[in-house]
């Protein structure tokens, strides 16, 4: 009874957040850095949000970074606000942080609000140095990120830590405020993500969108991130395209955000030349990331709307004759169709064997090439930042560093998982190679996600 209660009050939380929020929508050329902690180092959702912006926006060129690292707390993203965010030239910068601030102590009820009253205080104090490093940049546009929740009310058999995400809250109800106060962007990640929590949980107790271990955002969670950073935007119902046509009329009625050209209409057969504006957004269907089991990103089509909000690509075809017709899109059979379901409308984008779709597939793992390599450079500054910089070794690449790397990852599980890219990018030369690479791949992106003109046939199916 109390889940349910709870995931009402999070659901209507859940709607009103959603519409309250509001951040301009990027611009071409604009340089976004997002910049937080592991969430955001080996997290998808700045990808994802890449994504829609490459398939949606062709022609409107903008660029992406990742500045996570993992582990980091309030202090540490100000330490290196210089050397690793303002240092890539941003036009926009994002930050997000609250799950390290409020730390991993086992607590009892009665001691918890004591303990992480103090970790709050902290972390605003830190965050209070951060907002003054900001305001040195009017040119920059900020937008605090509520940070994504820890989950208190799986099921599952990890540890449980009582009453952090309520310390969380109070971090992001800072930023809020902080914002709100300088005229900067603010989004939470939290409130939404936890009445998706709870909305699940009432079927399946031990679902989570933060994974095994109750922090890590699964890649499915990711997406949803990206759908909560898009909806504020103000970006949901943009269409790629939409199409209606009048086969009795025998005219084009619309034609959105695409062109029609050569248009042969009747009433049992149609055909015409397609040229969109946009690219279906495409969904990997391949399980990643964080997360225990691991999820693909589509599967956050089961828990949010996000085709019907940011993915339609609609043809409509009133006044068939015939029962059952048959879509062609270049000469490829696509599906048979009613004259009732082409009349309601089908929407292309909900079906990935079209040429749109599959160029859009090309976009997305291009995309992911990128983040890939990306993520690379992010272990490398991982290893100076968290564990090189408190030893007063920051950029220091020198063999008796990596000797100290050697034995110290003896002792520290992730020390010893990046070492052997650290072995490699310590060299300036492989990190340049890497950057030219994901230049390289930059460019290409920009130029396999044009839209192209495609032949649609429908006719009788036989």
């Amino acid at each position: 009874m109390k889940l349910r209660l709870l995931a009402f009050l999070f659901i209507l939380l859940l709607t009103t957040h959603l519409h309250a929020q509001n951040i301009r929508p990027f611009k071409p050329g604009d340089r976004v850095v997002f910049t937080g902690n592991s969430i955001t180092d080996g997290g998808h959702y700045h990808s994802y949000i890449w994504l829609y912006y490459l398939t949606h926006f062709p022609n409107n060129r903008i660029k992406i970074f990742n500045a996570g690292i993992g582990g980091d707390i309030a202090q540490q993203m100000y330490e290196r606000l210089d050397t690793d965010v303002f240092s890539k030239k941003p036009t926009v910068v994002t930050l997000t942080f609250g799950m390290n601030d409020t730390g991993y102590q086992r607590l009892k009820a009665d001691e918890a609000d004591a303990v992480y009253g103090e970790k709050v205080a902290v972390s605003v104090k830190s965050f209070k140095l951060i907002a003054e490093k900001l305001k040195q940049h009017p040119g920059v546009r900020m937008v605090m990120i509520g940070s994504s929740p820890y989950d208190e009310s799986s099921k599952n058999k990890f540890i449980k830590l009582v009453n952090k995400n309520a310390a969380m809250r109070q971090i992001a109800a800072e930023q809020q405020r902080v914002a709100q106060a300088n005229g900067w962007g603010y989004v939470d990640f939290g409130v939404p993500m936890t009445a998706i929590n709870l909305r699940e949980q009432q079927r399946d107790s031990v679902f989570t969108l933060e994974g095994s271990d109750r922090i890590h955002p699964t890649n499915d969670a990711q997406m949803i991130m990206a759908w909560i950073f898009l909806k504020a935007q103000g970006l949901a119902g943009k269409k790629i395209a939409d199409i209606a046509i009048n086969a009795q009329s025998k005219k084009i009625d619309l034609a959105g955000n695409c062109t029609i050209t050569n248009p042969v209409i009747s009433a049992n057969k149609i055909s015409f030349t397609y040229l969109a504006k946009s690219l279906p957004y495409p969904m990997d269907t391949i399980p990643s990331g964080f997360g225990r089991p691991q999820k693909a990103q589509a599967a956050s089509l089961k828990l949010i709307p996000f085709n019907e909000e940011f993915n339609q690509e609609l043809l409509q075809v009133k006044g068939l004759k015939a029962k059952q017709l048959l879509l062609k899109i270049d000469g490829k059979v696509i599906g048979t169709y009613s004259a009732q379901q082409f009349a309601h409308g089908i929407n292309l984008a909900a079906i990935t064997t079209t040429p749109q779709y599959q160029q859009a597939l090309a976009v997305m793992h291009l995309n992911e090439e990128r983040w890939a390599i990306e993520r690379r450079l992010r272990e490398y500054y991982w290893i100076h930042y968290s564990i090189l910089k408190p030893k007063g070794l920051l950029f220091n690449d020198g063999d008796a560093t990596v000797d100290s790397l050697q034995k110290y990852g003896k002792k520290d599980f992730f020390v010893a998982a990046t070492f052997p890219t650290y072995q490699k990018a310590r060299f300036k030369a492989v990190r340049d190679a890497w950057q030219k690479e994901i230049d390289l791949l930059t460019d290409q992106l920009y130029t396999i996600n044009k839209p192209v003109p495609h032949r649609f046939d429908i006719t009788l199916v036989n």
